[in-house]
């Protein structure tokens, strides 16, 4: 619990450091509120996949590859909604959280391993 509790307080932070971006406060929430969403379902997916200590590992991996290529498809439509003005703060504000909360879903995954929940 405590991996999803420290990953809805990132995202909330995130969000809110993002809120303060000035001109660019649209694209930066945006960036921002992408990466921390998918995240906090990621991580609790992983959570409740962990109960299951037969397959708990090759579904917590199955949940970040999924959750990964959702990623990926969303970066892309916001870099285009958010167009030329606020992409760099889009980029930033997404990819900067994003790269925090893999250390998380990593962390997490990587504690189930030392609890015997091998694949």
């Amino acid at each position: 619990m405590k991996f999803q509790v420290a990953t809805f307080a990132a995202a909330l932070l995130f969000v809110l450091a993002a809120s303060m971006a000035g001109e660019h406060r649209g694209a930066a929430l945006t960036g921002a509120t992408i990466a921390g969403a998918t995240a906090v379902v990621s991580i609790y997916a992983m959570g409740r996949a962990a109960r299951d200590p037969r397959s708990a590992t090759r579904t917590m991996l199955a949940i970040m590859a999924v959750l990964f290529l959702v990623r990926l498809v969303l970066v892309g439509v916001g870099t285009v909604l958010v167009g030329r003005g606020g992409a760099i703060a889009y980029v930033i504000s997404f990819f900067v959280p994003y790269f925090a909360f893999t250390a998380f879903e990593g962390a997490f995954l990587h504690s189930q391993r030392r609890l015997g929940t091998t694949a």
